[in-house]
């Protein structure tokens, strides 16, 4: 499977400790194309129908549901985790996406 920066992928994210994303879920690839040919590793973001609106979260909708990104939740995990490609983020999604990144952990 061909991993893509912002591709939509479905993730096995247990176990988990504490406040987590925790389950079977759609995540956000975060880590660029070079990072994800050639790392075991893949960094990203889980996605969740809870719509509240933290300023570290990116809206989204996959398949006619409205989502979220939860950009304070990006984590790397093994890419035996991801189970299959369902999308990627639209041209609008990704640009909220790196303004968000940006001002979260660069600025």
């Amino acid at each position: 499977m061909e991993l893509k920066q912002y591709a939509i992928v479905l993730v096995n994210l247990d176990p988990t400790i504490g406040s987590e994303i925790k389950k079977t879920r759609p995540c956000v690839i975060i880590s660029p194309d070079e990072m994800n040919r050639h790392l075991q590793t893949i960094v990203l973001a889980p996605m969740t129908t809870n719509t509240k609106n933290y300023p570290t979260r990116v809206a989204v909708e996959l398949n006619s549901t409205k989502g979220m990104i939860a950009l304070d939740q990006i984590r790397t995990v093994d890419r035996s985790r991801l189970l299959k490609i369902l999308g990627k983020l639209n041209s609008t999604e990704m640009m909220n996406c790196k303004a968000v990144i940006k001002e979260t952990y660069v600025d």
